[in-house]
């Protein structure tokens, strides 16, 4: 369940993570996994009806995990119930509420720790934040944000690249030149035409 929702969302791919395949389990946190990168998925690519769809069972299957006292995964759940919810009112236009529950989901994450035997989250909460701080138009606060996520999982591409392209929007070219340096060494053997790395290389290229 983790890897194909992870290679949507790690690539930016909204329309393909909204439109994973549902294969149910006998787990009620694998199947979270599934439904929360449909949510976001359909979120962040504007179909809020949809997203609303998976946030919907989301929710009940966080609420059967907390019926069998599993505390864990009941918690995160929780917290992909928050971030969905989060990116479904920036899709509604409503900013302060969105930037206001996803910064609760990233504190609410930062306070847990992963579990040894299984998949860690398919993107920080933090480094999300950073993201939608950064289409809000808050530069310096989305390079604190995926700063912050760089302290806890470092060499992480996505939030590299997002506190260059934050830093770039702030002003801050040297800060920038350093994150983008550092974004095309760590994929130094990736796609070359991934618009990501292309634009970190054209960056260097002029700076």
């Amino acid at each position: 369940a983790a890897s194909p929702a992870r290679y949507m969302v790690e690539r930016g791919d909204w329309k393909g993570a909204a439109e994973l395949p549902v294969r149910p389990t006998r787990f009620a946190y694998v199947d979270a996994i599934t439904h929360f990168a449909r949510a976001l998925g359909a979120a962040r690519s504007g179909d809020v009806a949809a997203a609303k769809l998976d946030i919907a069972k989301l929710a009940e299957l966080r609420d059967k995990l907390r019926a069998a006292n599993d505390a864990y995964w009941a918690e995160q759940a929780d917290i992909q119930l928050q971030i969905a919810n989060a990116f479904v009112a920036l899709a509604e236009g409503k900013r302060d509420d969105a930037l206001k529950a996803m910064s609760a989901a990233a504190d609410a994450e930062d306070q847990t720790e992963k579990s040894v035997v299984t998949p860690g989250p398919l993107a920080p909460a933090r480094e999300l934040y950073g993201a939608m701080l950064l289409e809000s138009g808050m530069a310096k606060e989305a390079v604190a944000a995926f700063e912050a996520t760089l302290e806890k999982e470092p060499n992480r591409l996505g939030a590299t690249i997002g506190a260059a392209k934050a830093a770039e929007k702030a002003g801050d070219a040297g800060k920038a030149r350093q994150y983008y340096a550092k974004a095309v060494a760590l994929a130094q053997d990736a796609d070359p035409v991934r618009p990501d790395l292309a634009a970190a290389r054209a960056f260097l290229a002029k700076n």
